[in-house]
């Protein structure tokens, strides 16, 4: 009956999808809503950026093993992102009215540089979308007791969140997640307090996680310590700056308030609620110690699901993998959204002149689907983690993209050649190190980010003065 139960709501939030995609005329409807969303759509979006499998099972069992020292990069880094874009970044990049985020590299800098930053972000989402995918296939396999299979449940959770997601663009993204955002929210709530009747109380969870450690998450004074810290919170709160999923989220606001405070006041969010799966995580650990040990040693991933199959009742069974359904599909729908329309409009547009918009609107919805076949194929192909997928997809936009973004809104004599050394010495360093494996005890993509604002001062103060360019 669960599994049915599932089928049912998933074959609704079809339909949802499909309705909203009836307000898509042009490509600039699918790919920002034509700018038209308002604030409790662009903030349920933004909540979703990050609240996905990664916050759900990926930091619930990170922090099971090794407490808030584990979560510097998610949900610290991931918030603090949410927060600096609002405040510093939304504002100047909504005035500019674009299309995606690599058009902003062309208008900046040049061609080469937005298509060369452009195939960087659109890599980085390998990572990411598989990540939503590989729990796709978690939740189906433990619904149908193994039934299905974990590539056979991945497919199947990929067809769900396509079927919407390539028709109707981001007014299907925006109405679906608004949906689920409700369904999450009071589904994990309901779910944590019988977990806390269970376990004695939310103060007797509390302080048992306190009294283990576990909410101990500064870095001790050694150096190394320090610098391994530093890189966990950068590489989240800095290299998923310049992304297009969440430029895409602001850029569909209806306004510029909207744009700065829902994206400001979604990270805000997305870390306090962050810390209902951690509560469930630590609840099981009291409620059953030998299934979550057994379990530790299988795949800590199970843990929360495994706990809600066994140890609730059926109808908050319904209500927790409603919510992590919804939790997985609102991010994997505009994480695949995203790396598709910046490679429709960024890296292939330009070599197809003279297209009309319908042609390109639907040469945009058949790279969304090739996208999901690619990634889908990456999701079965790799054994990493939901936590280390995620963790490792924004270190190339970190070490490329993020110099370019920020010195060029915000330095007068950031111009080309800056960007173009920022981009060579920033990603040559980063894969330089990688392939040596040179990770400690600063990780590559920490000089890579160094690298790359060296380059950059260099261009600026060697190079002509910028000249802006039209769009």
């Amino acid at each position: 009956m669960l599994l049915t139960l599932v089928f049912i709501y998933l074959a609704l939030s079809i339909g949802i999808g499909v309705y909203a995609s009836r307000r898509v005329h042009s490509a600039r409807d699918y790919i920002t809503a034509s700018r038209n969303l308002s604030f409790p759509l662009v903030m349920a979006m933004v909540f979703a950026t990050w609240f996905g499998a990664e916050t759900v099972l990926g930091i619930s069992a990170t922090f099971l093993e090794e407490g808030f020292r584990g979560l510097i990069s998610d949900p610290l880094g991931a918030s603090l992102c949410l927060v600096l874009f609002g405040l510093v970044f939304a504002r100047p990049l909504y005035r500019m009215n674009l299309l995606t985020l690599g058009d902003y590299f062309r208008v900046r800098y040049s061609r080469p540089v937005e298509l060369a930053v452009s195939i960087c972000i659109v890599i980085s989402y390998l990572g990411w979308v598989a990540a939503q995918i590989t729990a796709l296939g978690l939740v189906f396999n433990v619904l149908s007791a193994e039934a299905i299979s974990m590539k056979q449940g991945m497919l199947i959770g990929m067809g769900v969140v396509l079927a919407y997601t390539v028709f109707g663009g981001m007014w299907s993204v925006a109405v679906t997640t608004f949906v689920q955002m409700i369904v999450i929210v009071i589904g994990l709530l309901l779910v944590a307090g019988e977990a806390a009747t269970q376990a004695g109380g939310i103060t007797h969870v509390v302080a048992k996680a306190a009294e283990d450690g576990k909410f101990e998450w500064l870095p001790t004074a050694d150096p190394v310590d320090m610098l391994g810290w530093i890189a966990a919170l950068v590489t989240m709160a800095l290299g998923s700056i310049p992304q297009q999923d969440v430029f895409q989220r602001v850029n569909s606001s209806k306004n510029e308030t909207v744009a700065v405070w829902s994206t400001a006041l979604g990270g805000v969010a997305y870390f306090f609620f962050a810390a209902v799966p951690l509560f469930l995580a630590y609840s099981a650990h009291l409620i059953d110690p030998e299934l979550v040990t057994r379990l530790m040693e299988v795949d800590s991933q199970l843990v929360l699901p495994t706990l809600v199959l066994e140890r609730m009742p059926v109808w908050l069974q319904v209500v927790f993998f409603g919510a992590l359904l919804s939790v997985i599909m609102s991010t994997a729908s505009g994480t695949l959204l995203a790396p598709a329309v910046t490679f429709a409009e960024n890296v292939l547009r330009p070599y197809l002149k003279g297209q009309s918009d319908d042609r390109f609107l639907n040469m945009t919805r058949v790279i969304v689907a090739a996208f999901a076949i690619i990634v889908t194929g990456y999701a079965v192909a790799t054994d990493a983690s939901i936590h280390t997928m995620v963790e490792n997809a924004y270190r190339i936009t970190l070490a490329g993209a993020f110099v370019p973004l920020a010195f060029g809104l915000f330095w007068k004599r950031a111009n080309n050649r800056g960007a173009v050394l920022a981009l060579v010495f920033g990603l040559g360093t980063w894969l330089v190190l990688e392939i040596l494996g040179i990770d400690d005890p600063v990780e590559p993509q920490l000089f890579g980010l160094f690298a790359s604002a060296v380059g950059m001062v260099i261009g600026g103060l060697t190079g002509p003065a910028p000249q802006r360019r039209t769009a």
